[in-house]
Formats: C-alpha cells, structure tokens, sequence
C-alpha cells in the first residue's frame, strides 16, 4: 500500500481517504525518488541504456520468453 502525504507547518497530511481501521499507526519512510548510484555508476547505466536502445532501433531484439528461458536454465 501507498499513502501519498505533504509537510504542512512540520506536520504530514494525508489528503487522502483509506481504508485502514480507525488509530492505525504507520511507520513512514521517505522515499526521495532518487536512486543510490554514485556519478561513476549513473554514467555506465546511461551509456548501457544508450547502448541498448542503439541495437534495438537496429533491429537486434530477443523475444523476453526466449531470455527468460535462458536465464532460468543458469539457476
């Protein structure tokens, strides 16, 4: 379940109806939208998706049911 939520004067509102039972308590985590890599690693994921996205528009694809069962005669 997700609970979108604002700071307003240091307090969270939740401007939306749930269905949790009345005094339920949560725990909440912020959750920046951001990713852990550092500058190094964001680059080679960049360059890996440009890569890929490079040899797609070529033409060169794989079916997912094919990788799928490549990958799952390696466990």
């Amino acid at each position: 379940m997700s609970i979108r939520a604002k700071v307003s004067s240091g307090r969270i509102v939740v401007d939306e109806p749930t269905l949790l039972p009345e005094g339920t308590t949560l725990n909440l985590v912020v959750d920046d939208e951001g990713d852990d890599l550092d500058d190094a690693e964001r680059t080679a994921r960049d360059a890996y998706l440009a890569a890929a996205w490079e040899s797609a528009q070529a033409g060169k694809l794989r079916p997912a049911n094919e990788l799928i069962a490549e990958l799952r005669k390696l466990r």
